[in-house]
């Protein structure tokens, strides 16, 4: 049996918030995250590069939906999740000075071991959100 071919990255992340008014302000306006969809109090989703960010009222989607030609199972968690954003270290900078200003505390502020630099801070929800040079993980 052979493996399938590895992926070419991820399509799709989700967060999960039941104030969707305040993921939206929080993502659209503070982060500038493009949006592509709101469905009322279920869902709203945003453009992050070549992926995109759904954040969920887990409430909403652990029930299912209500479309039958979209058949996608109930899912969700509970609970303050995590998403790390790439940037480089001037784009780190600058987003500390963005945060501070718009009243966004940043928890941590630090470099790694190989001396790439992360800064995490919380969403409305309590998610951890987290900007990190993407030599954390990568050469590149």
């Amino acid at each position: 049996m052979s493996i399938a071919s590895p992926f070419d990255g991820i399509l799709e992340a989700a967060l999960y918030a039941e104030d969707l008014d305040a993921a939206e302000a929080f993502y659209g306006g503070i982060l500038g995250l493009e949006k592509i969809a709101r469905v009322e109090d279920r869902h709203v989703f945003f453009r992050v590069g070549q992926t995109v960010l759904l954040i969920f009222n887990p409430a909403r989607t652990a029930a299912g939906g209500t479309n039958p030609a979209l058949p996608v199972p109930p899912h969700g968690a509970h609970g303050p999740g995590h998403l790390c954003l790439r940037a480089t270290a001037p784009q780190i900078a600058t987003w500390v000075q963005t945060l501070e200003t718009r009243g966004v505390t940043i928890e941590a502020d630090f470099h790694w071991p190989n001396g790439a630099r992360s800064i995490y801070f919380r969403d409305p929800a309590h998610n951890s959100i987290e900007i990190a040079e993407p030599r954390l993980w990568f050469d590149d």
